[in-house]
């Protein structure tokens, strides 16, 4: 007899047991004793060691080795020389008559032979899903509200996973058709009888999903495989993965979803359905359900589609908030992608799976899915405890990102978006498309003058006399000239035309006549003090971007209205340029040593022109970044032509320009402040502004984005005092920045909070479930009548 072992093959000479009472017909049976599995029954010749196919299986689960290549190692193994002179080739056969043995062995059918395993009887399931009757209090329709309970699910298609024609299929022997994973073969046939091909395209987007539907391969009998599972932890739901004949079509993915739905949700009233395609699958679901003989639904069951983040991006902007899974009340913290990355380990297999028979695939894609399924399971306990911690961390930053936000606005506003919100989590449907940018393509946004105009009209309470103040905002306008003509060089060559020489020369010129002419009416505030060490005014250069005006409009803004005729200047620059002077004002001192002089007025002045200098720049700042968000959201991106595009890329260059101006403003602004004041709170209230900060929210351009669990505003969002609350009345722009943000800072909090509450049930019903198994088995320990 031939005797396969792993560490080769061999001949040997077995003998029949001729003992008294022994039967000759049995042998088989004292092969098996000896841990020796036999390749057949009546007359067998060759036998394989019990390691034999158990380590053919992890290798075949973790390394994704094919029966051939294991065959060919272990005839290596016996003669590595001529390996071709080794016999024996029964290793396929041998394996699958393995695995199902082994497979009913472990959940509990070989103790009860009579018993069927029935659909998916063969499979594991997630034990932290809902599932009454299995890991479910007796009452937990009491204490449980529907949201929480949810079942959860996500399905893809994987397109790698093709068959081909079987040659002889009659030949096909099927060990355990439909008690994994896959369905039921028969049932799934009649139904794709009974189902009409309907040809629909996406009216949404153009997915594979149902564009390939029309796709049709000859020499395939499928063209991929379609599966449900876990939304929250990965587990393929047993007796639901099915294969496609022509693409992803409806009628495929219809029996997947609904034998999912009814596996193990006896009185759960609440699923959640998550597809690449949910927007338009849902559209006609219920209708297909009810016209086909098939499909069956638990009663009362209400389905809530969405799409997974990743996928939504794709999808019209509409459809957003309608498919988001940041808006579905219980859903918690979800990606909706999980299943993306369980087929990973499916497309290593797909090739050597694509040649086999029809049930011999069928076991090996069982076969992975139950290792997937194990994996998740023996992981569980630290993955939960994975996500406790994060999710609690998540909810505590989340929550004062929302709390920080609510505390700036008007509470009537907020009020009334809290009824809105409310609302629309009851209804859904078009009630949730407040968490869409409202407006219109072509809506004027106010302009940087009007913002300027409306600020200039706050008035300022000096502490000492009228002519300090003017002078210091004098002081103040100064170096906002020396920033506009820094920021004007950098815009021009290297060299400079002639035309523009003159034009820097005589800005110079009159920009240092000005310096002149302020220091020296400054020598009277400072009581003949003469100031030394002047430093250099340097800009941060993250802020220091081209700025692409117009010729000449900033000029009139700076030099006036009658500055308009050029004339090359009489004298030479001086040898420091006027844009790198230096400015003397109480800042450049110090407040200890303008204390130890007695000029704490000049101090107190200049320090609350220099909070309103950087409220000015940060409300300016807000309305820009505002402005540049909705140019992006409203203009750019829904451009119809290359014309209108490059006009509205010229308009965002310009708000750019403004929102690095206003920044280097307030820079200004915060460095006198901090001279002037160096206290703890003030450095708190005005912190740095740093590039990140400046970001385009994504709130108003990329409504639909992937990754808005932990998104939040900058700190200058949510200022306290006066200048920083929003003035609301008569709406307009900034009213909607806000809004949007409010109402998706409160769905990112409430999500987190449901992430916290579902993780702490699915910790108590995993212990459930295992108790329930501990149970079920010490039973069937007990009913135990003779060795097995």
């Amino acid at each position: 007899m031939t005797i396969v072992h792993t560490e080769g093959i061999f001949s040997h000479e077995v003998s029949v047991c001729k003992c008294p009472g022994s039967d000759p017909n049995d042998w088989h049976l004292d092969l098996l004793h000896q841990r020796l599995f036999q390749a057949s029954i009546s007359k067998p010749k060759t036998a394989f060691t019990f390691d034999v196919p158990d380590h053919f299986l992890i290798d075949a689960l973790e390394c994704k080795t094919s029966a051939m290549s294991f065959y060919q190692k272990l005839k290596r193994f016996t003669n590595n020389a001529f390996p071709e002179r080794v016999p024996v080739e029964e290793l396929m056969r041998v394996s699958r008559l393995w695995r199902d043995l082994k497979h009913r062995k472990w959940f509990g059918f070989g103790h009860d032979a009579g018993k069927d395993p029935g659909d998916g009887g063969l499979s594991l399931f997630c034990p932290a899903c809902p599932q009454p009757g299995l890991n479910l209090p007796a009452d937990w329709k009491v204490w449980s509200d529907r949201d929480t309970v949810m079942r959860q699910y996500v399905i893809d298609g994987n397109f790698t996973a093709q068959h081909m024609k079987m040659n002889k299929p009659e030949l096909d022997v099927a060990l355990s058709d439909g008690k994994g994973y896959m369905v039921s073969e028969g049932p799934y046939q009649n139904h794709l009888q009974q189902s009409l091909d309907s040809k629909e395209r996406s009216t949404c987007s153009n997915h594979r999903a149902i564009n390939a539907a029309n796709i049709n391969k000859s020499n395939l009998r499928s063209t991929g495989i379609g599966a449900t599972a876990g939304a929250r932890h990965g587990c393929f739901v047993p007796h639901s993965v099915v294969g496609f004949q022509k693409g992803e079509r409806y009628m495929n993915t219809d029996y997947s979803i609904c034998n999912a739905l009814g596996y193990g949700s006896e009185r759960i009233t609440k699923a959640l359905v998550i597809y690449d395609v949910g927007c338009q699958w849902s559209v006609n679901f219920w209708s297909r359900v009810k016209n086909s003989p098939s499909l069956h639904l638990p009663p009362a069951l209400e389905i809530v589609p969405a799409v997974g983040k990743f996928h939504l991006a794709a999808h019209k902007l509409s459809f957003f908030p309608r498919y988001s899974l940041n808006f579905v009340k219980g859903a918690g913290h979800l990606d909706g992608e999980i299943l993306e990355t369980l087929w990973a380990p499916f497309n290593k297999i797909s090739p050597t799976a694509r040649s086999m028979t029809q049930a011999h695939r069928q076991e090996v894609y069982d076969d992975h899915m139950r290792d997937s399924n194990w994996k998740k399971l023996v992981g569980l306990v630290p993955s939960l405890l994975k996500k406790y911690k994060t999710s609690n961390k998540c909810l505590e930053e989340m929550n004062q990102a929302y709390e920080q936000l609510t505390a700036v606005l008007d509470p009537d506003k907020v009020s009334g978006w809290e009824l809105d919100a409310l609302r629309a989590e009851a209804d859904r449907g078009d009630a949730l498309d407040i968490y869409l940018l409202k407006g219109h393509k072509g809506r004027s946004s106010p302009t940087f003058h009007e913002v300027q105009i409306q600020l200039m009209k706050n008035p300022m309470t000096p502490f000492g006399s009228g002519g300090s103040v003017a002078w210091l905002a004098e002081g103040i306008s100064i170096e906002d000239s020396q920033d506009q003509l820094r920021s004007k060089l950098q815009q021009l060559p290297n060299p400079m035309s002639t035309s523009q020489e003159v034009k820097i020369s005589v800005k110079r010129q009159r920009l240092s006549a000005r310096i002149e002419k302020f220091h020296s009416n400054g020598q009277a505030f400072f009581k003949g003090l003469e100031i030394n060490g002047a430093f250099t005014p340097q800009d941060d250069p993250e802020f220091c971007g081209k700025e692409e005006e117009k010729e000449g409009e900033e000029d009139r803004e700076f030099w006036g209205e009658d500055d308009g005729y050029w004339e090359v200047p009489g004298e030479e620059v001086e040898e420091l340029a006027s844009e790198l002077m230096s400015i003397w004002m109480p800042s450049s001192i110090g407040s200890a040593k303008l204390t130890e002089l007695g000029l704490v007025d000049l101090l107190k002045e200049e320090r609350e022109l220099r909070i309103g200098q950087a409220n000015d720049c940060l409300d300016q700042l807000r309305t820009d970044l505002g402005n540049k968000a909705t140019l992006y959201q409203q203009n750019f991106w829904t451009a119809n032509s290359t014309r209108e595009g490059t006009r509205t890329k010229k308009e965002i260059q310009k708000v750019v320009a403004r929102i690095n101006k206003h920044v280097r403003g307030y820079q200004r602004a915060r460095q006198a402040i901090l001279r002037l004041d160096p206290n703890v709170d003030m450095a708190e209230k005005y912190q740095e502004i740093l590039p990140n900060d400046l970001a385009v929210s994504k709130e108003v351009t990329e409504e639909n984005r992937f990754g808005q669990g932990t998104s939040k505003l900058a700190w200058f969002w949510m200022m306290e005092g006066e200048l920083s609350q929003l003035s609301l009345q008569g709406g307009g722009l900034m009213e909607e920045f806000y809004r949007i943000n409010w109402l998706k800072a409160r769905a990112r909090r409430d999500r987190w909070k449901e992430e916290v509450s579902l993780v702490r049930h699915e910790m108590l019903w995993t212990c459930l479930w295992f108790e329930y198994h501990k149970d079920m088995w010490e039973k069937r320990a007990l009913q135990l009548t003779g060795p097995g």
